[in-house]
């Protein structure tokens, strides 16, 4: 079967997915810092599209947990079909209850990155592992933070993609769990635009930092230079 999506270095198959390939995993796989990190854990994998893009960008050994079955076996084909097999573990593990160690061989990650479901009180999808992807009902701010504050080593780093009017939110869940923010991206789809997306990066240390914009588009819809620099490494037109 033709893949789905094909990027340079790898392709995706997702015809099992909830989620689709989109432009939300690609801009967190490209942003977060994972160069020299030793151990990343992508946090509700999906496809396994940012674990993968984590491989391509590190020599890091990663683990990818989703609670979907189907999500997890299609993760898994895309992995075995990668240059990066050896390095990524699929696992079915629910990020609340996981325990490093037990649930997969790493104690703590240098870098969990996570595309979180976002949506609150909003009419849901009848397709059952739709909703598990896209609501917070089954991995709440609140619940990632802790999560990530248990797994993480003490320098390491949670990056995420979450709408940009969730941003004051996602920050209160973080600090409560002494999680501060290091680095934080407006994502702005079209030039002169309102944001939609923001990618956010939390540590224990914190940092002092501004906060950067990204525009996708110029004002002619073409992709700006800066989206080009970032995500040139993984489309096959760029």
């Amino acid at each position: 079967m033709k893949p789905a999506f094909t990027f340079k270095q790898f392709a995706i198959s997702q015809e099992r997915c909830a989620m689709k390939v989109g432009t939300d995993g690609v801009l967190l796989g490209a942003w977060a810092r994972v160069e020299h990190c030793r151990r990343i854990l992508d946090m509700g994998t999906g496809t396994g599209l940012v674990a993968l893009m984590a491989a391509q960008r590190s020599q890091a050994d990663i683990v990818a947990i989703d609670l979907d079955a189907d999500a997890v076996a299609q993760a898994a084909e895309n992995v075995a079909a990668s240059p990066w097999e050896s390095r990524i573990q699929v696992v079915q593990a629910d990020a609340r209850q996981v325990e490093s160690g037990k649930t997969f061989h790493f104690q703590l990650f240098d870098a969990i990155l996570c595309n979180p479901p976002f949506f609150e009180n909003s009419l849901k999808s009848p397709d059952v592992a739709r909703t598990m992807a896209r609501h917070t009902d089954t991995l709440s701010f609140d619940e990632l933070a802790r999560s990530a504050a248990r797994l993480l080593s003490p320098e390491g780093e949670l990056s995420v993609v979450i709408p940009y009017d969730r941003a004051h939110d996602m920050t209160v869940s973080a600090a409560c769990c002494g999680l501060f923010a290091t680095r934080q991206t407006v994502i702005v789809p079209v030039e002169g635009g309102k944001p939609k997306r923001i990618l956010m990066a939390f540590s224990r240390e914190g940092a002092a930092h501004t906060v950067e914009t990204l525009c996708i588009h110029d004002a002619q819809r073409q992709y700006t230079p800066e989206y080009v620099r970032l995500v040139e490494a993984f489309y096959l037109k760029m």
